[in-house]
């Protein structure tokens, strides 16, 4: 007997459990179709049929040259309790295909050519007990397909070329939450889990959350540096722009949603400008190559910023860099003096201004000063040209020195970064290789290196849930780091660079509106502003 009569036989069978009766086609049934009072069985149809009988409990297609399912397919017979395809060519099933079938108990849809399915394909179906996708050609099926499908007790999706990566990932959590037994097959791809059984797998080995950089917006002019700092409430950045002589503070424009310029604070040459705010009162301190450094402070709450002082023009005769710090409860300012003849400095306020409390490093060139707290105490990190970079620790109201980092010639710059309650620090060398590092309770030992060509920024980042780190280059593409939790180590996640991206200095996070942005000072180009936006990749 042939494989049609065998079908045949078996629709027979469900009939009679249905309480129907084999009879002999009547008046409605379609060209092509065999049918009873109740049931209906299609073989070779051009198209679906549409003049059967608005009780028709049972429609069967075998072969048809239907090419899809659109939407309200089934409208006509709306007391359909089973449905079958088999055999078909129909490539895709849309929207709401089923509408109207609210009493459908049996839906099955094997041995088809059918590559996808729309996620709303099955709404509507609230009676449905069992349903088979069973060998199709399906390499994935759309979150939420089940939803609203409570009676099931029977699904069988055997037989399809599944590629097990995050787009099921929803599948494998779905499963174990319902009462319906579940056939799911095995895996066709990727390679490493080729013929896996999806039943074996772990959800909780897929990573399908990513990290994605676009380009926001534009600021002219380059930038050396960039400083976020919260005022009245409102995120702002302050940019240090050399070229255009002049601090640049920026704020969100809530109205034409992008950032504006807020007030500009004259000071060529400058390198760093760092905000502290104390009360409702804003201080800047402009770091300048020639000129000297000043302090630009509000004369009162509200006010504009004005020039209030000239910061030790004996000690920072070629600033590179500054930090602010609490010592104590005081705030405090550490710049790094790059020139043979002067010395780093530390600042502290005094009255209305800030006065040197401390001189450091005198006569090693240094780059780059970078503040975090280790063992509970105040620390102070210098890298300069001359030596490998010098940790020093507060004790009995000064920095003392306390080790250097081995293995760490010729860095440029340090910026540390905590995680899982430890502390690791990003080291930038322009040519060789950068490298992470992590604290072990005495020092700091090396855990990873990077390749760099051309970087005088490696800048860790905590952005939303995530940390990140960004590798600059002046020669080639900057690479965007996530750090991997369980490694504890740095995963390459994207790249950035010209023509938006030329020579990048410093990185700076803003999180307004809801919405998380990068700001990425450039040295040869305007500062480029990137939105950073969460990707699931199981969607």
């Amino acid at each position: 007997m042939g494989g049609l009569g065998i079908l045949l036989l078996l629709l027979a069978g469900a009939w009679a459990g249905l309480g129907v009766a084999w009879r002999p086609p009547k008046g409605k049934c379609a060209p092509r179709c065999s049918c009873s009072r109740d049931s209906a069985l299609c073989e070779g149809s051009p198209d679906l049929p549409e003049t059967f009988s608005r009780t028709l409990l049972s429609l069967s297609l075998v072969r048809t040259g239907v090419t899809q399912l659109k939407a309200g397919s089934f409208l006509r017979i709306p007391s359909l309790h089973l449905l079958l395809f088999t055999s078909n060519t129909f490539s895709v099933i849309e929207d709401d295909a089923f509408a109207g079938l609210s009493h459908l108990q049996y839906l099955f849809i094997e041995d088809n050519d059918i590559g996808a399915i729309s996620k709303n394909a099955l709404r509507g179906l609230r009676s449905l007990t069992h349903l088979s996708l069973a060998n199709n050609h399906l390499e994935t099926l759309p979150r939420f397909l089940f939803r609203g499908l409570e009676t099931l007790t029977h699904v069988d999706l055997r037989g399809n070329p599944f590629q097990c990566d995050c787009r099921i990932l929803w599948l494998l959590q779905w499963i174990p939450t319902v009462n319906a037994s579940v056939g799911t097959g095995a895996c066709a791809g990727p390679a490493a889990l080729s013929h896996l059984q999806l039943r074996h797998l772990d959800p909780k080995t897929f990573k399908c959350r990513a990290i994605e950089l676009s380009r926001f917006q534009t600021v002219k002019e380059s930038a050396l540096a960039a400083e976020p700092f919260s005022y009245h409430g409102e995120p702002h950045v302050v940019l240090a722009q050399p070229f255009a002589g002049r601090c640049l503070v920026l704020a969100w424009d809530y109205s034409l949603q992008h950032f504006q310029p807020k007030e500009e604070l004259s000071a060529s040459s400058v390198v760093s400008c760092k905000p502290l705010v104390l009360g409702s009162r804003l201080f800047v301190l402009a770091a300048r190559l020639w000129g000297g450094s000043q302090l630009w402070a509000q004369p009162s709450p509200g006010l504009p910023l004005a020039l209030t002082q000239a910061l030790a023009p004996r000690q920072l005769l070629r600033p590179n860099d500054a930090e602010l710090l609490w010592l104590e409860g005081q705030a405090c300012f550490v710049v790094a003096d790059a020139s043979k003849a002067g010395s780093t400095t530390l600042l502290c306020r005094e009255g209305p201004g800030f006065y040197p409390r401390q001189s450091l490093h005198a006569w090693h060139r240094d780059t780059d000063a970078e503040a975090l707290e280790l063992d509970g105490r105040p620390h102070l990190l210098l890298a300069s040209v001359s030596q490998r970079p010098v940790l020093f620790h507060w004790s009995g109201g000064r920095f003392q020195r306390r080790t250097d980092i081995p293995e760490a010639e010729d860095v440029y710059a340090t910026r540390h970064f905590q995680a899982g309650g430890e502390v690791f620090l990003c080291l930038t060398r322009y040519i060789g290789d950068s490298m992470v590092m992590r604290w072990d309770g005495s020092m700091f030992r090396l855990l990873q290196q990077l390749p760099s060509r051309g970087a005088h920024v490696f800048q860790p980042l905590s952005i939303a849930r995530d940390q990140l780190a960004i590798l600059g280059s002046d020669f080639a593409f900057s690479h965007v780091f996530l750090l991997e939790p369980n490694k504890k180590l740095l995963e390459p996640l994207q790249e950035l660079g010209p023509p938006a991206l030329v020579a990048p200095r410093a990185f700076a996070p803003v999180k307004v509106a809801g919405k998380h942005f990068l700001f990425a000072a450039c040295f040869k180009g305007p500062t480029q502003i990137y939105q950073v936006q969460e990707l699931d990749l199981s969607a």
